[in-house]
């Protein structure tokens, strides 16, 4: 069982490493054209999107990204009590 949980730690590690790759990227706008900006748009963005439609903007700053990787740990955090508990 410990694989099963080093398995889905490294799932939410890498994407949250993601989605701080797709925060940077949004400072050099030519980095979203490439092959790798689109693939990670395509992969981040459907998570991102619910934060943005609540969270606004402070300005020129969106912290929506900050709240969605906050989220995403407390769902990492909570699964794995769920599924410790189940096994």
């Amino acid at each position: 069982m410990a694989y099963l949980f080093t398995i889905l730690n490294f799932a939410f590690t890498v994407y949250q490493y993601m989605i701080i790759a797709y925060i940077l990227m949004s400072w050099v706008p030519q980095m979203r054209a490439t092959g790798i900006g689109q693939l990670l748009e395509r992969l981040v963005e459907p998570y991102l999107a619910p934060f943005r439609r609540f969270i606004p903007t402070l300005g020129f700053i969106d912290i929506s990204p900050i709240v969605a990787l906050i989220a995403l740990r407390f769902a990492q955090y909570g699964l794995f009590s769920i599924l410790e508990k189940l096994l």
